[in-house]
């Protein structure tokens, strides 16, 4: 007789993965730009911070926020283009998340 080994067992790392990335996504503003960032990557448009800002009803500030909770969770990756900051959805760190969920049971 063989043993079935626990396939779906959760690894503490992919705990605090979902925790990290489910607290950023918590808030509907933080899917929304995190939606528009990846939609515009997918058709090749680079996204900076006046961008995002002219695309909701938020304050600059306010969005600058939520871009850091979103960079913090790994969510977004910035970089530095003369005087702009670039905006880039990390799909891998999605990825991670989505399998890591599928493990909840």
């Amino acid at each position: 007789m063989r043993l079935r080994k626990e396939a779906d067992e959760m690894l503490e790392e992919e705990i605090l993965l979902i925790a990290k990335v489910s607290d950023a996504l918590a808030h509907p503003a933080r899917i929304k730009i995190y939606r528009f960032i990846m939609q515009n990557n997918r058709n090749r448009i680079p996204v900076c911070n006046k961008d995002v800002v002219a695309a909701f009803d938020y304050s600059q500030a306010t969005i600058s926020q939520h871009i850091k909770k979103l960079a913090e969770a790994g969510l977004i990756q910035t970089k530095k283009e003369d005087k702009y900051s670039i905006y880039y959805a990390n799909i891998g760190i999605l990825g991670k998340y989505l399998d890591a969920t599928k493990k909840f049971e």
